[in-house]
């Protein structure tokens, strides 16, 4: 799906379907995101005004392109865990296995936004090192793409939160609840803080 081009995507979302997404957009949004610091870097790598950086910021582009490929991927992932739970909604309430079917598909389609965002946080951290380090003449980009991944961080909360409501399984879903709930306060607060930074210094 992620080989798909922009329009084909969002015309695949705007459609009448399941699959893709709210996790498979967020997945896309905070690739997006990423993809803009790690372009702030090709801007500032190799000018002599930045060179006492150079390395360090080489090194945070290899991460930025790691990032991006692994949230990308998450868009067929996503895809691929919901499939099976839009189908197990369809299992009558009198069948002995629904429980236990359903249970599998919610603690699977719980994972991959999970997963987008634990690589969101990951991005976010990131995008801190291309505002306070990037080129000025690009840093308002490190600022967009930390809103984007602001973004896709909340996006994947709540699809996180969708599945772990209906688990039988109080216990694991609190579990991550709180993780969700912990994470978001503190990494939205942290997006603001590298947003602000840039937007108040122009």
């Amino acid at each position: 799906m992620e080989n798909k081009s922009l329009k084909e995507f969002t015309e695949m979302i705007a459609s009448p379907t399941s699959v893709p997404g709210g996790g498979g957009a967020c997945a896309a949004v905070a690739a997006i995101g990423v993809a803009l610091g790690d372009m702030v870097g090709e801007f500032t790598v190799g000018k002599k005004k930045y060179a006492a950086i150079d390395a360090e910021l080489r090194k945070n582009m290899e991460k930025a392109q790691q990032l991006r490929e692994e949230l990308l991927a998450c868009i067929n992932e996503d895809a691929k865990m919901f499939e099976p739970l839009s189908k197990a909604y369809g299992i009558p309430k009198d069948d002995p296995t629904r429980d236990e079917v359903m249970e599998k598909c919610l603690k699977d389609a719980a994972s991959v936004p999970l997963k987008i965002f634990r690589l969101t946080m990951e991005t976010i951290k990131l995008m801190g090192e291309f505002a306070g380090k990037g080129s000025r003449l690009m840093v308002s980009d490190a600022a967009t793409g930390v809103a984007f991944c602001k973004a896709a961080l909340i996006g994947a909360a709540v699809n996180v939160k969708v599945n772990t409501r209906l688990m039988k399984d109080r216990e694991y879903a609190d579990d991550l609840d709180r993780y969700v709930r912990n994470n978001l306060s503190l990494y939205t607060e942290l997006a603001d803080r590298i947003f602000d930074s840039v937007y108040k210094s122009f």
